[in-house]
């Protein structure tokens, strides 16, 4: 049986891979919250507006999560050292 040790720096990147993710998902809570509501009516998206709003709201939200920092990895590093 062969036991492999994980080496410091793969650890790191499972950090910020992990620590990215959770920006994404926080920011794409705040963008639910904030964003606007669908339009009714004859400039509305309808159905398919509403079904396909989350995936817009997950795009934008990992778009913010890469060009804005919160920090999270280094919380999380902080935290773990």
């Amino acid at each position: 049986m062969q036991v492999q040790m994980r080496g410091a720096q793969p650890l790191v990147r499972d950090v910020e891979r992990t620590a990215d993710r959770l920006e994404s998902a926080f920011l794409a809570e705040m963008l639910k919250h904030a964003a606007p509501q669908g339009w009714d009516g004859a400039f509305g998206g309808g159905v398919g507006e509403s079904q396909f709003a989350s995936f817009m709201t997950e795009q934008q939200a990992g778009m913010l999560a890469q060009a804005l920092d919160l920090r999270l990895a280094e919380a999380l590093g902080k935290r773990d050292g």
